[in-house]
């Protein structure tokens, strides 16, 4: 039997689509990403001896090394084809120890298994695939060691810290060197925002058009009182605003001065980890997370027709803003053919890269071919694909496109002799790249410009319409989106393009967070781990520290610096500091007026996987209460829902707090596991169910719901998926409810789309 080349990627899915392009003298083989990884029963590094890591297979790994390893016996050549990141590089380095095919000193020195050889491409194409196979390297053990480095002192931060945390506030909390200053950013801006006064200001616009038949209204603004200039602070309450009104009853408004330029506007830059990541939260209302999953399947593969598996976007951890040449000369034509020629431009643009650390040499993430339009693979895609590769390609497109061009126009207009108005509008003279795509923004300037205004000439009279005193508020610093966070962990140099979306999810998983109408918001147990943390490991929850140690990666990368130095120069004060802080700082604790039902000393208030509880001051007792809001909602809530059953053994259930909220839990818990929801009941019975021969001897209720993404209301049956009833109306009677019904009847929501799984 000939031997055959074995090549070793991350994923199956990847694994199908490389196995196209190559003929039968090639194994593709997947390792299910890493091999070797620090246990997470102990800290596993010996910090006496040079922070040596103590790595160990995972169980669910040790199959997968069994049959590389029988696999790597007979194979002619042993191709590493992992990611092109420093993650991709650290498993390709783990595979050669995992496989025995030799160990760092090995592979430093050039000893090891001559048939190893390590390829990386930034796409899964054939033309990739058959130039990096032309182009072979050893393993770069400078990116192994920056990602060692990261994964080292990340673990020493969170099994040295977290246990401070154990014994200062409660068990199982967690501090991390990323994490920690995200939920920094987030309990700050939230204490930004309970110390806003809100200030009340007014505008005096007027609705003003031409002289003429069905001429078009325009809107012009206040802009200076006696030659002096109206700021946006400067009236400042209703009588003032009415006062200047009533200045202008009567007055002649007159065209005093016109100013038209020319604005070009240039496209933004082609996708990188953190802006595609942005972008999918402002169009989409996608999570991060959701993003890059999306992201990693157009990447490694999606089936096309009779293609097969083909990878249709280019490696999605990136933070390069450049475009290959061969897409470049693309992007050109497929402008040409799409838009006209018009629309296209004559040398390539490029964009510069202002993120810290940014790795200028990868490509920013394209369609591998922009002829493949959304259209064309919209029914091979899913509703999430579909609008990730759509915007990947717009994008692409459109930052090779023409700069658009506007007539910006800016009016004059006297009202009096004291009074001055300003009127803006913008026209579109050419759209070049606004064609393609535009992209979205996080909050809307204030006094953008927009809407078109007539033609108008010095010296016009102009017809009054209206004059509109306005009301105005200051508003508080917007609490961060997914997308705001990310800009801000980016613009600081904190994390790189893989940990933004692990990121967002850790501090969500572990409660310092949570997302209210997708804004993020701090719990109180994330404020008492921020503060205390500032207030003890300044340095830890620093941007200036966490920046710092990313750009040491960089450099260790780069091979000018050794990781084991930076462990060094980090681990000793840091471990000199821990000692001194974990003697000195005493037990958060704080004393209630509750007296315990126990011993009738006040109660201590105690943080647990929930929040705060009230708990015995008294050793040893396990006596504990809800705190007294907390307990007022269990008392309201038992009162709603008296009456209700459990849906097992038929006992009046009780309110129950678990990590999602109230519920209504079996009192025979855990002999009896019966649960239900707490609904918002409207007081009626479903009339769906009622006319159901399977469902009207037990009715559902009509309810109050929310859908995801937004969190729009709507009302629906306690019984679904039994009974599909749903209404965006709330009824306000028995009658309203029929006839909301009948309309439900009539006009039955379309069916839902199903998407047959991709293969993986």
């Amino acid at each position: 039997m000939a031997k055959k080349t074995l090549i070793i990627v991350e994923s199956p899915t990847k694994a199908k689509t490389i196995s196209r392009f190559l003929g039968k003298d090639y194994a593709v083989e997947a390792s299910f990403g890493h091999v070797r990884d620090l246990p997470k029963s102990r800290l596993s590094i010996d910090v006496e001896h040079g922070f040596e890591p103590k790595y160990t297979i995972p169980l669910k790994a040790k199959e997968v090394i069994k049959k590389l390893r029988e696999l790597s016996k007979n194979a002619s050549s042993i191709i590493l084809a992992t990611d092109e990141d420093r993650e991709g590089e650290a498993i390709a380095w783990h595979l050669v120890q995992a496989l025995d095919l030799g160990d760092e000193t090995e592979i430093a020195e050039g000893k090891g298994d001559k048939r190893i050889k390590r390829i990386v491409f930034h796409e899964i194409t054939k033309t990739a695939i058959d130039h990096a196979l032309e182009n072979p390297r050893d393993i770069d053990l400078n990116l192994v060691d920056a990602q060692q480095a990261r994964r080292v002192l990340d673990r020493l931060v969170g099994y040295e810290l977290s246990p401070f945390l154990w014994h200062k506030i409660r068990y199982g909390l967690s501090a991390g060197r990323v994490q920690s200053v995200a939920v920094r950013l987030i309990v700050e801006r939230e204490r930004e925002i309970e110390k806003f006064k809100q200030e009340e200001y007014w505008s005096i616009e007027a609705d003003l058009n031409k002289k003429e038949k069905d001429a078009q209204v325009f809107r012009a603004k206040l802009s200076k009182i006696s030659d002096k200039a109206v700021g946006k602070m400067d009236i400042t309450s209703e009588a003032q605003a009415k006062e200047i009104a009533a200045d202008l009853n009567g007055t002649t408004y007159k065209v005093t001065d016109i100013t038209k330029k020319e604005v070009k506007r240039n496209p933004s830059a082609p996708f990188t980890t953190s802006t595609l990541q942005q972008e999918a939260a402002r169009k989409f209302g996608m999570s991060a997370k959701q993003t890059m999953v999306i992201a990693q399947q157009l990447y490694e593969g999606v089936k096309v027709g009779d293609e097969g598996h083909v990878g249709l976007i280019t490696y999605m951890r990136t933070d390069s803003l450049n475009l290959a040449a061969s897409a470049l000369a693309q992007a050109q034509e497929v402008i040409n053919q799409h838009f006209g020629k018009e629309f296209g431009i004559s040398e390539p643009r490029q964009f510069s890269n202002k993120s810290k650390g940014a790795q200028e040499a990868h490509e920013a993430i394209r369609p591998t071919d922009l002829f493949r339009t959304p259209d064309a693979i919209a029914q091979y895609l899913d509703k999430g694909q579909q609008k990730i590769y759509g915007i990947i390609w717009k994008r692409t497109l459109a930052s090779q496109m023409a700069h658009a061009i506007f007539d910006q126009t800016a009016v004059d207009i006297s009202a009096g002799s004291k009074y001055n108005f300003k009127a803006n509008g913008q026209v579109v003279k050419f759209e070049g790249f606004i064609r393609a795509y535009t992209e979205g923004q996080d909050e809307k300037p204030e006094d953008e410009i927009e809407g078109v205004l007539p033609e108008l000439v010095v010296g016009e009279t102009l017809d009054f319409k209206e004059l509109l005193p306005l009301q105005h508020f200051t508003e508080p610093p917007a609490r961060y989106s997914d997308a705001t966070l990310i800009k801000a962990l980016e613009t600081a140099g904190v994390g790189r393009p893989s940990t933004y979306a692990p990121t967002l999810t850790t501090i969500q998983e572990r409660d310092y967070t949570e997302k209210v109408d997708k804004k993020y918001h701090p719990t109180e147990i994330g404020v008492t781990v921020t503060d205390l943390l500032v207030e003890n490991f300044p340095e830890i929850v620093d941007i200036n520290f966490t920046s710092h140690i990313e750009e040491e990666f960089d450099e260790i990368a780069e091979g000018k610096l050794k990781w084991v130095t930076v462990m060094e120069e980090f681990y000793g004060p840091f471990k000199k500091h821990l000692i001194e802080k974990e003697a000195s700082v005493e037990k958060q604790v704080e004393i209630s007026d509750t007296p315990c039902p126990h011993c009738s000393k006040p109660m201590l208030i105690k943080f647990g996987r929930m929040g705060k509880f009230l708990a015995c001051p008294e050793e040893g007792s396990k006596v504990t209460l809800p705190m007294p809001e907390e307990a007022a909602k269990i008392k309201e809530l038992e009162e709603k829902t008296r009456g209700e059953m459990c849906p097992i053994c038929g006992k009046q259930m009780e309110v129950k707090r678990g990590r999602f909220g109230f519920f209504l839990g079996c009192p025979d818990y855990p002999k009896c596991k019966g649960i239900s929801k707490i609904w918002n009941k409207l007081g009626y019975k479903c009339p769906s169910c009622l006319e159901s021969a399977d469902r009207k001897d037990n009715p559902g209720d009509v309810v109050e719901k929310k859908s995801r993404g937004r969190g729009k209301p709507f009302f629906a049956c306690t019984r679904f998926p039994d009974c599909t009833l749903v209404m965006n109306k709330k009824p306000e009677s028995q009658e309203e409810l029929m006839e909301l019904f009948q309309n439900w009847k009539d006009n039955p929501p379309k069916p839902k789309k199903v998407y047959k799984k991709k293969e993986a």
